[in-house]
């Protein structure tokens, strides 16, 4: 019996040894993949960092020159609103062809209208708050392409990470490939076994595709926000886990209260009460003055044919608001008062009811995030590690081993994803949940919704598991 079992054993031996090696080597190459786990080759494409996008985005974002000449078209508007009317001269003639008399008077005449009861200091009031609207609206477009660029940052560099998970689980798929077909040809798997690893690398090289494409979606979105379309693909520096965690109920309430769109609609409500109260001077008539100088060719006596000569004249006078009072314009005025308090309250309760779901969204990243980095990868890494010592042991099946390591590599690409949401949400909720960087300022003359459905997107980015 002995000798019999021991030439087998000894036949065996050198397969087992093969076995071994090609196992370990395929172990060796998937840990030394793993991310945070081994020094990846460093890439030849330029290194860019979140500083030199948002400077590029100051420089080169459209949407500055747009706040810009909205703040010179108020200040124009302003500066019209407190001139003083033009007088107007002319010519002035009467009896021209005097008859029998040789009569007639000639002359040119100067009226002004006088502006009583300050109305033009209540002009420059109401169109000092409209500056004060389109300056405060300046602001805001530039916490949104900051914002923006710091959002689109992150988006890149996760979708930079991912592609190179994806890149090394794909070698990793093809190397397992490669492992299979050498244990079908010592006898140590099956073709199910090869057929099963082909289709996991036909998975794996789709993915990369699928992340190579996101990559460039996101870069190019990127771009646009930077105002250069054509900027080229580049390294990110920074790392996902860096982002600090924040306290999300304290930044929703400093959001109510100090965010760009409430001051704006504070000072909505501030430029309808000036309205109201120029309205209210509206009835006091301005004084309208008029005088001039005329020739007047009638004779004083046929004796002597002189003419009377030059004369003055000048008029002054009032329209009296019997009937006009500017009852209905102030009846307005009060309505866009009291309309613009209640789009105050209703800015506020906009801004609390859509940061619900950023503050979701951050929440259930955080605890995704932890959960990943301290339970779930730890786990699937063991599990991994004692299916892949059974496996060298003859104890468990090679798809165990290819399941195990297809496990950890999704956790790791889910962790990726969770970070990326945890970073867009704190990002969003510290910048009062401004994300829009080419949406175009509001003109001064035409603010009325401070809060617009493009500015805060009810959506703010979807959790690990919709993904």
């Amino acid at each position: 019996m002995n000798s019999l079992t021991t030439p087998v054993d000894e036949a065996v031996a050198p397969v087992r040894g093969v076995t071994r090696s090609v196992f370990y080597f395929s172990c060796f190459l998937f840990l030394a993949a793993m991310p945070g786990r081994a020094q990846t080759v460093v890439s030849e494409q330029k290194t860019m960092t979140l500083e030199e996008l948002q400077q590029l985005a100051l420089q080169n974002n459209p949407t500055f020159g747009q706040s810009a000449a909205n703040i010179q078209a108020a200040e124009g508007r302003k500066k019209q609103s407190g001139l003083y009317p033009n007088p107007t001269v002319g010519y002035q003639g009467e009896q021209i062809r005097g008859g029998s008399f040789h009569g007639g008077e000639q002359g040119f005449f100067v009226q002004q209208d006088i502006v009583l009861s300050g109305r033009l200091g209540l002009n420059r009031t109401i169109f000092d708050q409209e500056l004060k609207q389109a300056e405060t609206e300046a602001e805001e477009q530039k916490a949104r392409v900051v914002t923006n660029v710091r959002m689109s940052y992150i988006q890149a560099l996760a979708a930079e990470q991912t592609l190179k998970l994806r890149q090394h689980l794909s070698k990793l798929a093809d190397d397992a490939v490669q492992t299979s077909r050498q244990l079908a040809n010592v006898g140590q798997a099956d073709a199910p076994d090869v057929l099963e690893s082909e289709v996991e690398a036909q998975q794996a090289e789709l993915a990369v595709t699928m992340a190579e494409q996101n990559q460039q979606r996101v870069w190019k979105s990127l771009s646009a926000v930077v105002g250069n379309p054509r900027l080229p693909l580049a390294r990110l520096e920074g790392k996902l886990e860096d982002t600090p965690p924040v306290n999300a109920d304290e930044l929703v309430e400093k959001i109510i209260r100090e965010s760009p769109a409430v001051r704006i609609a504070e000072l909505g409500v501030k430029r309808a009460e000036a309205t109201l109260a120029r309205a209210k001077r509206e009835s006091i008539p301005d004084l309208q003055v008029r005088g001039g100088l005329q020739q007047n060719g009638e004779l004083l006596s046929e004796s002597n044919g002189k003419p009377v000569g030059l004369q003055g004249f000048a008029e002054v006078g009032v329209r009296i608001p019997i009937f006009n009072r500017n009852q209905g314009n102030i009846a307005t005025a009060r309505a866009d008062v009291e309309r613009a308090k209640r789009e105050g309250e209703r800015v506020k309760l906009v801004l609390q009811e859509r940061a619900a779901s950023v503050v979701q969204n951050y929440a259930f990243s955080q605890t995704a995030v932890d959960r990943y980095k301290n339970q779930m990868i730890p786990r699937a890494q063991k599990a991994y590690e004692m299916y892949a010592k059974k496996y060298q042991e003859m104890a468990s099946a090679y798809p165990q081993v290819l399941i195990a390591q297809r496990t950890l590599m999704q956790l790791e690409v889910s962790y990726i994803t969770a970070l990326e949401t945890f970073a867009t949400s704190s990002v969003s909720l510290q910048s009062y949940l401004l994300t829009d960087g080419l949406e175009a300022p509001s003109q001064p003359g035409a603010i009325d919704q401070p809060v617009r459905e493009v500015n805060i997107p009810f959506q703010m980015g979807t959790s690990p598991q919709e993904r």
